[in-house]
């Protein structure tokens, strides 16, 4: 007796938005989210490529400022939808179209990056800022329709969102000499929403999965930024630089990303996201963080044209562009990794030490060269002790640090 094939579920094409559980097993990144990722990684790329562009062409205080503001709304849309999908991602047919509304939104804002940067004009960008924002305010009101225990929570994000969008659009409206004090303005509202909002009841979101979240979208600008590093030396290549000058940049550059990759996901550094403050620190750090791996790149390949005899910076000038970010990773890192007692404990205080050390190659003869020693020495200078002492104890091999 044969049968015929049961028919879809309803559920499959709209299901209710109730909360998932904090702690759900098994909780990992979805096919949708890292399309997500991927997708708003290319805005990381323009915000960066147009970044180096200013930098090279000695315009530092402005593509510093622009890259800044830029790389805000990407930071802010990828974590605002990243949480909210931590918490109640149903993966039915709404859901994903507001989803793919989202990526266009980051296409658009991908689009408008060079433009922010080069000449002020944030038009396009905000548009696709708010077109992602604003998708966001549906996901909300479908949360907060469902689940009745946190609705206000909800609808407090909803409005939130909701009311600094008008304020982006209305300051597209607004003199340019107000432009800085009022971005600065509506920055601070955005941050505060996600605190208003759940001041009283949280959302669910799952700590395991945020911290992979991050990790993977870590990984995925760091990738970038080699790209960016691949395309400088292939340009380099085919112009007058030679292999004899470039290859101290591509040693200490591959050294200095692989070096930062290790340090983010280090062994035996566990993440407690356990309150609200541990999961604003975390999620609200992270800016400098993603901000300062899509920089380095820009600064390699900054670097890597200057040995070519294109840019107007200096060679301090353009060596502070690789080590600053450089600097400032490892020092985030240092901080979101660990918690009072712990960040001058042993050997985690070899990473500010290290940070500053980076600084110092800014007046080196071989600055990215160097910047690559300092921190494949500083992975090193972490793992001898380490490896030492679980040796002595016996201990089994160490955690992802997610775990």
């Amino acid at each position: 007796m044969s049968h015929s094939p049961p028919a879809p579920r309803a559920d499959a094409w709209h299901r209710p938005m109730v909360a998932r559980l904090a702690d759900e097993e098994h909780r990992t990144a979805t096919m949708l989210e890292l399309f997500f990722d991927l997708c708003f990684v290319t805005a990381v790329a323009q915000a960066a490529s147009a970044f180096e562009e200013e930098l090279a062409a000695g315009r530092v205080g402005h593509g510093v400022l622009g890259y800044a503001m830029v790389f805000f709304a990407i930071w802010w849309a990828w974590m605002n939808f990243t949480w909210f999908a931590s918490a109640y991602d149903t993966d039915d047919v709404p859901y994903r179209l507001l989803t793919l509304v989202q990526i266009t939104g980051a296409l658009v804002l991908a689009a408008g990056a060079p433009e922010a940067l080069r000449h002020e004009d944030f038009t396009v960008i905000t548009w696709g800022y708010v077109i992602m924002r604003l998708a966001m305010v549906t996901q909300w009101l479908r949360a907060a329709r469902a689940d009745r225990e946190r609705r206000s929570c909800c609808l407090r994000y909803a409005a939130g969102i909701f009311v600094v969008q008008i304020g982006w659009v209305v300051r597209l409206a607004l003199p340019e000499n107000v432009g800085g004090v009022t971005f600065a303005i509506l920055v601070v509202a955005e941050l505060a929403v996600p605190a208003w909002a759940e001041r009283r009841i949280a959302t669910t979101w799952h700590p395991h999965h945020i911290v992979e979240r991050y990790g993977l979208f870590t990984l995925i600008v760091l990738g970038e930024s080699i790209t960016a590093a691949t395309g400088a030396v292939r340009a380099a290549l085919d112009g007058e630089a030679g292999i004899g000058e470039l290859a101290p940049l591509v040693v200490g550059g591959i050294l200095t990303v692989f070096a930062l990759w290790w340090l983010y996901f280090a062994p035996r550094t566990p993440v407690r996201l356990d309150s609200l403050r541990a999961a604003l620190m975390w999620g609200y750090g992270h800016y400098a963080v993603f901000a300062s791996a899509a920089a380095v790149g820009a600064g390699l390949a900054l670097n890597v044209a200057h040995t070519g005899g294109h840019g107007h910076l200096s060679e301090h000038a353009a060596a502070a562009v690789y080590t600053v970010p450089v600097a400032v990773f490892i020092t985030l890192v240092w901080l979101l990794h660990h918690r009072g007692p712990e960040l001058w404990a042993g050997i985690t205080l070899f990473q500010p030490l290290a940070a500053a050390a980076v600084l110092a190659m800014t007046f080196t003869p071989s600055p990215v060269l160097l910047t690559g020693l300092v921190t494949a020495l500083l992975i090193a200078a972490k793992l001898v002790p380490a490896s030492r002492a679980a040796a002595r104890d016996g201990a089994p091999p160490a955690p992802h640090p997610a775990d």
